[in-house]
C-alpha cells in the first residue's frame, strides 16, 4: 500500500468533516483551473492561494461555515452584495454552508477579479 505524502494545506483540508471538506475541495479545484499559476501554501494554520509572493485568497472552515477570504479584497467590485465583511475593516468573503450554495460562475468572476487586483495590496 503507497503512502500518500501530503502538505499542511492538504491536511487541513483532508481533516475537516464533511461537508466541509467536499467544499474545500471544491474551492481548491475551482481556483487551480480559473488561475493555474496559484500555489497552495499552508499560511496562518489555514490554506493560501499565492501567485508568487502575492496571496490571493485563503479557506478556513469555521463554526458551520468554510470561509473564502480574499486578500486584495478593498479592491473588489463584483458581486460583493454576496460577501460577508461581519467584523471586518478590510476582508471581504464568499461562505458557504454546502456544497450546493457555490455558484461556480460568481466565484470564477470574483477569482478573476482578484487576480487582476492582485498588486494593488491590503490596503486602499
Amino acid at each position: 500500500m503507497k503512502v500518500i505524502d501530503m502538505n499542511p494545506a492538504e491536511e487541513y483540508i483532508f481533516n475537516q468533516p464533511e461537508p466541509f471538506r467536499s467544499i474545500l475541495m471544491h474551492l481548491k479545484g475551482v481556483i487551480e483551473h480559473t488561475i493555474p499559476e496559484v500555489e497552495m501554501k499552508f499560511k496562518y494554520r489555514v490554506p493560501y492561494f499565492y501567485i508568487g509572493k502575492t496571496p490571493i485568497c485563503y479557506m478556513n472552515q469555521a463554526k458551520d461555515y468554510v470561509d473564502l477570504g480574499f486578500w486584495s479584497s478593498a479592491y473588489l467590485t463584483r458581486h460583493i452584495e454576496l460577501m460577508c465583511t461581519e467584523g471586518r475593516k478590510v476582508v471581504k468573503s464568499l461562505r458557504y454552508k454546502t456544497l450546493e450554495e457555490i455558484n461556480d460562475d460568481i466565484l470564477m468572476d470574483v477569482l478573476k477579479e482578484a487576480y487582476s487586483v492582485k498588486d494593488k495590496g491590503f490596503w486602499k
